[in-house]
């Protein structure tokens, strides 16, 4: 296990942190998260490159691959793999944020997690690590979206098993976001139709470039809306 773990963090430490930011541009717009954020970022089809694309304007992608919300090793951890440490200074509008998978499925393997459940966020939404970190990106004072995740489309998903745990986090998440005005929740979940592999890569794990692409046009027209 530990060394999955260390091929993932080495991987993350690869494929994470793109910037789609010319230098020459201020940018208002930041980006940070896991694999679902980062995923198809080497092929400039992420969903922070989505976002950028549609706003047409500059977004930093600080997100990580394999990075958690609790996340104790402070080398890597400041390299991207703690996520709340991806966050980089700049007069933001809008934070992305997205995290909370790898928690769940590297920390309990989706099985008997209530203690890993309310570490990341109690029952009504007011405490744990995701609201602590929420908490300080709002005191920066931008406002906050935080994206949650796709979900299994029921056919030879490894992740099939963790549908109940990632409703649980999700529907806490969503009730941290309504104590806030300033934080929008968006959900995924009746994003992808059931027997549909099309939104999923080859691993039925991370989203295939329909889904990056679906997923930050949806936040774009968040910000647009506002």
């Amino acid at each position: 296990m530990r060394i999955f773990i260390h091929l993932l963090a080495v991987t993350a430490l690869l494929t994470g942190c793109a910037d789609t930011t010319p230098k020459d541009q201020p940018t208002r717009i930041l980006a940070m998260g896991d694999s679902l954020m980062a995923w198809n970022n080497i092929s400039s089809q992420s969903i922070p490159n989505t976002v950028a694309k549609t706003l047409d304007e500059p977004v930093v992608d600080r997100s990580v691959s394999a990075a958690r919300i609790i996340y104790r090793l402070p080398i890597s951890g400041s390299a991207g793999l703690n996520i709340g440490k991806q966050y980089q200074t700049g007069e933001w509008d809008w934070i992305i944020v997205n995290g909370g998978g790898n928690d769940l499925l590297l920390g309990c393997g989706c099985m008997a997690c209530d203690r890993k459940l309310d570490k990341l966020v109690t029952d009504d939404g007011t405490t744990g690590a995701i609201p602590g970190m929420v908490s300080e990106l709002r005191k920066t004072g931008a406002k906050v979206i935080y994206v949650g995740y796709l979900r299994s489309p029921g056919v030879g998903s490894p992740i099939e098993h963790c549908r109940y745990e990632g409703d649980i986090l999700e529907q806490r998440v969503a009730r941290m976001a309504d104590l806030d005005a300033g934080v929008y929740f968006l959900s995924l979940r009746d994003l992808v139709p059931h027997g549909d592999r099309s939104y999923h890569t080859l691993d039925m794990i991370h989203p295939s470039i329909k889904a990056s692409t679906a997923i930050g046009n949806k936040i774009a027209q968040i910000i647009q809306s506002e």
